[in-house]
């Protein structure tokens, strides 16, 4: 069975795994993913988050992709972060930069186990403020200067690309090599606020199409978590393997330990369960009726289609493709970028090169 086999009927723990630590946020984002902005008063206490992080250890999931609302201003975040790394499962969060100082940035430098992604949507403060909220340009470029001040090279400038900064794509790369970062685009998505925003924010076709450009000029120095899979109409010079992996290799947990299949569809219809459920997270992603499903239609269902190989078959095929779904669990550059590239020493050989492709059964078995 080859690799990707394996990922199309599911693994035995998520190789992307993103948990909303929690809602609470300074800021209030008018593209926000999760509506973020209050904290829920179910949320996930510290204990029941070592519970769950020891269970992760346990599972041998790699890391977690923490995010939120802003996971920082929770006030046991960063002895979350220790305990994690302690137990082996890194950790990559992504954050706005208000609790970055420069003593936290020495903190994060010094760990070889956890990668930090400053968001900025604008390369001006007028164009990311707009969108981000007053004063958070300077927040986010005060948090850059911090952890490279610190010595913490290559973390991530992760930037939402829009109407309105798709012409900044050169200025962001300057910011990013500036401090030593590395860029990361990715792409709005119509959910939470974002749907709210997205004829105004939604990039033209025009634009998608300079963006395409720009990738194929600067696509080796630049991540984009999802590879924007369908600029693939445009071309065949972008790679990506046009494979779902809700459910399958990817999940998402919220901040009262629900379980979603992707974070991009928090909805009733991809809830799979609740980790404060008995056998906790293992027996949500192993056995929810959710995730078999998921897993026998993928292992069942038709190839994917070809890709279009003229503009007239490009074109329908674009119209024809869910905003919502347009992305791809299975690209170098979206797991090339989720680590630093540095395990702890004391983390066992065979489990830093093992890669965890054993297969759940496939019939009826994201």
């Amino acid at each position: 069975m080859s690799l990707v086999d394996e990922f199309q009927y599911g693994l035995d723990a998520p190789i992307c795994l993103t948990w909303e630590l929690t809602y609470a946020c300074n800021l209030a984002c008018v593209h926000c993913l999760s509506s973020s902005g209050r904290r829920d008063p179910r949320e996930l206490s510290t204990a029941e988050c070592r519970a769950l992080i020891d269970e992760l250890e346990r599972m041998q999931v790699f890391y977690v992709n923490i995010g939120g609302g802003e996971p920082t201003v929770r006030p046991d975040f960063w002895d979350l972060v220790d305990y994690a790394t302690e137990h082996h499962v890194g950790v990559k969060f992504s954050t706005n930069g208000v609790k970055i100082t420069p003593g936290i940035a020495r903190r994060l430098a010094a760990s070889d186990y956890v990668d930090v992604q400053i968001s900025l949507d604008g390369a001006t403060e007028e164009v990311n403020d707009a969108v981000r909220g007053r004063g958070s340009y300077r927040t986010a470029l005060r948090a850059m200067e911090h952890l490279a001040a610190a010595g913490f090279a290559g973390f991530k400038v992760s930037v939402v690309v829009t109407r309105h900064n798709v012409g900044q794509l050169d200025a962001f790369k300057a910011i990013a090599d500036r401090y030593g970062a590395q860029l990361r685009l990715t792409r709005l998505r119509p959910s939470g606020r974002g749907a709210k925003v997205w004829d105004e924010l939604h990039p033209t076709a025009a634009q998608q199409r300079l963006l395409y450009e720009w990738l194929l000029a600067h696509g080796e120095q630049v991540l984009t978590g999802d590879s924007f899979f369908h600029l693939a109409g445009y071309g065949e010079s972008l790679p990506g393997l046009n494979l779902c992996g809700a459910g399958r290799v990817v999940c998402l947990i919220d901040p009262v330990g629900d379980v979603y299949a992707c974070p991009f569809a928090i909805h009733a219809s991809f809830l799979a369960g609740n980790v404060r459920g008995d056998g906790g997270f293992a027996k949500v992603w192993r056995e929810s009726t959710l995730f078999a499903e998921l897993r026998a239609r993928r292992a069942a269902g038709p190839a994917p289609p070809a890709r279009p190989t003229t503009p007239a078959a490009a074109a329908a095929w674009r119209r024809s493709s869910s905003p919502a779904c347009r992305w791809t669990a299975l690209t170098r550059s979206a797991y090339g970028g989720m680590a630093r590239g540095r395990w702890p020493r004391s983390l066992p050989a065979a489990r830093r090169d093992r890669r965890r492709t054993t297969p759940t059964a496939p019939a009826p078995c994201r």
